[in-house]
């Protein structure tokens, strides 16, 4: 009851401290522009694009099926959704960061919000830093070689924006930072990296050098003037059949990685189904036109769903059989 009776002594309090609130310079002016600044950040983080986070995802889940045998630990499952989420947003704002002198005079890139100045550089530096932080933060709940794996991640995320000043190289840089999570995750799971994980490395390294090819290829024309190299501008004319060399390479991998773990038809119809999707990929790209290269690289998304589903329905059909055995 004494706790009770304080309460009409703490009123007069509350309502001072909600009128100074009401009427501070944070509440008025900071608050709103920072609202109305909401979108350009989440344009910012490409929050509003998934497809990035998704063709990090897929080879990040494949490893964590296959490295678990079907039975992914929970936290690892969360921390490492978790980690593709910040990572990837963190490794579009240092991207941007990186291209704000150039995306200005590509036009796929023009309205970003460094680009535009909706978003000052320093503050974006700010939102990489928290972001990285959130990230390692995820990842010291994991074991000891998992966080020091980490390190090479993050310097990956930051190289990749600025190769593309210094080599026509930078979609292997941006697999490798993509596939580093491959290495992570059996780190995280098993307590070891073993030649599986090196293969599943190789491939994410090889599919995210053909689909961002794809996706170079859609600003080919803008980046030769403004001097950003890609391996589209490399391949030059050759770059359909350097593509779908590649991708052949990949379906390669895969089915080593199969016959590596012994696994089952399932995985092998999901490798199936995702070579259609190769198909279908050189079709699109066939006349290099923007927006089909474009859909092509989308088009990826699908390639990444089969596989994993196979994958998944693979150790799903093996525990049917141990079970009824």
């Amino acid at each position: 009851m004494r706790v009770f009776s304080a309460w009409p002594d703490l009123k007069p309090i509350l309502k001072r401290w909600y009128l100074r609130a009401r009427h501070s310079v944070f509440i008025k002016k900071t608050l709103p522009q920072l609202a109305g600044r909401a979108d350009a950040w989440f344009r910012l983080m490409r929050l509003n694009r998934p497809i990035g986070t998704f063709l990090l995802l897929w080879p990040t889940w494949w490893a964590l099926w296959l490295a678990s045998e079907g039975h992914p630990k929970p936290e690892v499952f969360v921390v490492f959704t978790l980690g593709v989420i910040v990572m990837r947003a963190a490794g579009c704002v240092i991207n941007d960061y990186a291209d704000r002198n150039w995306d200005g005079d590509v036009k796929r890139t023009a309205d970003r919000p460094l680009a535009t100045g909706e978003i000052k550089p320093a503050h974006a530096l700010v939102l990489f830093a928290v972001l990285i932080a959130i990230a390692f933060a995820l990842v010291l709940t994991m074991n000891r070689l998992t966080i020091y794996l980490s390190i090479g991640g993050v310097i990956l995320a930051i190289l990749y924006p600025f190769s593309k000043r210094y080599t026509h190289l930078p979609q292997p840089v941006l697999g490798a930072a993509f596939g580093w999570a491959v290495p992570m995750v059996y780190a995280a799971q098993t307590g070891t990296v073993t030649n599986t994980a090196g293969l599943l490395f190789i491939a994410t390294v090889i599919w995210a050098t053909a689909y961002d090819t794809m996706y170079a290829m859609v600003d080919r024309d803008d980046d030769l003037k403004v001097g950003i190299k890609s391996t589209a501008i490399l391949f030059g004319d050759q770059d359909k059949l350097i593509i779908f060399i590649l991708q052949l390479v990949l379906l390669f991998d895969l089915v080593l990685v199969g016959r590596q773990l012994s696994l089952g038809d399932a995985y092998y119809w999901g490798v199936a189904f995702a070579a259609c999707t190769v198909v279908y990929q050189q079709w699109l790209i066939r006349d290099r036109k923007r927006e089909a290269c474009f859909k092509a690289f989308l088009n990826n998304n699908w390639f990444g769903i089969f596989v994993f589903a196979g994958i998944v329905l693979d150790f799903a059909f093996r525990q049917q059989v141990v079970a009824a055995l």
